[in-house]
């Protein structure tokens, strides 16, 4: 039977880590990657819960993850967010899927809560993850800070059951994380050469939402969906925009 490996990125999450590394239980190892600038109690918890806990400095999180993969002891690594948890028969799922020798890696669907209500459209559903990695035949593209992109030596697969993932469970803490993506989607795109165009700060939101709310069906979330869009639509259309052009002019 094929060993596996559940790894969690984590830093500060003393909150939130105990509910993830038990529910996944069911591994046969436990790996938390810390991020060396952690202050709180998370490694404490994780280490009392069995997790091998190993500090790394974060630069970003394909390195991060590249890093994880290099420290399983097992055949399979399966990452977990720390605000993500499995279920008894994901683990089950994994478990089989693991023994099958065809595949590199498995993506797995993902059930996204946002401000404590299940997010079923504007693109948060079925929001494939490939998550389930075979050690040694994938690893992270190092161009790709974040939202990353796993590069598999090997076919691929599609899991059934889900990821349970409580993205925001409050708008203050979707609107500082937003904050925080604008900045580093707009040095991704001023590294590829992107040049922003004054009306961009009109058309990009504008594509942005109709892309979410219309064409993948958000307004079927009711205020919920239209709150989500019009944030979401403001932030990578407008606010990215609007940094690349303040990158740009202070470059030149």
């Amino acid at each position: 039977m094929a060993r596996i490996t559940v790894g969690v990125l984590a830093g500060n999450n003393e909150d939130i880590i105990g509910a993830c590394l038990e529910s996944a239980a069911w591994a046969d190892e436990l790996l938390v990657i810390l991020d060396d600038r952690s202050s709180d109690r998370t490694a404490e918890i994780a280490r009392g819960l069995g997790a091998r806990v190993v500090p790394h400095r974060f630069r970003d999180f394909a390195r991060q993850r590249n890093f994880g993969l290099e420290q399983a002891r097992t055949e399979w690594l399966f990452y977990l967010d720390s605000d993500e948890r499995t279920t008894p028969a994901l683990g089950d799922e994994i478990r089989a899927r693991a023994c099958e020798g065809d595949c590199a890696g498995w993506w797995v669907p993902r059930r996204n809560y946002i401000w404590g209500q299940e997010t079923r459209h504007g693109g948060w559903y079925p929001d494939y993850q490939l998550r389930l990695l075979r050690v040694g035949q994938a690893r992270y593209d190092p161009e790709r800070r974040v939202h990353e992109v796993v590069l598999l030596d090997g076919p691929e697969g599609h899991l059934v059951e889900h990821l349970l993932h409580e993205n925001y469970t409050t708008l203050a803490q979707f609107l500082a994380k937003q904050r925080q993506y604008v900045d580093l989607e707009a040095r991704i795109r001023l590294q590829d050469g992107v040049q922003p165009r004054p009306r961009h700060l009109l058309t990009q939101p504008l594509r942005e939402f109709w892309r979410r709310y219309v064409r993948l069906e958000g307004y079927r979330d009711g205020w919920h969906g239209l709150k989500l869009c019009g944030l979401v639509a403001y932030y990578y259309g407008f606010a990215v925009t609007l940094r690349l052009m303040r990158l740009r002019r202070a470059e030149s």
